[in-house]
């Protein structure tokens, strides 16, 4: 990976970490991007409950559909799913995160 790809990681990494925060959540960004076993993922959010892993990708249009579906403005949740895989819940990240946080707008 080069370095304008591991800097674009980083800053969506941070943005994730200060949403939540924002949400009255912990966050933190995981050292090296979970590349260690010393944990995963490249964010982990909790609560008083719950920790949640968190793997962030971020593409210049790759997702275009997904945005499409959810910015018709009709629903909270878009589920999205493929043949032979679990189906993925997928909604606007203050949105969930306000879920953690036990509000829910």
């Amino acid at each position: 990976m080069g370095k304008p790809s591991r800097d674009k990681g980083a800053r969506f990494e941070r943005e994730i970490v200060s949403i939540a925060q924002a949400h009255d959540l912990k966050a933190i960004r995981v050292p090296l991007s979970g590349a260690t076993d010393f944990a995963k993922g490249d964010v982990v959010v909790s609560n008083d409950l719950d920790r949640w892993t968190i793997e962030a990708k971020k593409r210049a249009n790759g997702f275009k559909a997904i945005y499409q579906w959810l910015e018709k403005g009709d629903c909270d949740l878009l589920v999205i799913g493929a043949d032979r895989k679990p189906a993925l819940a997928v909604m606007p990240l203050g949105d969930y995160f306000d879920l953690l946080a036990g509000r829910h707008t």
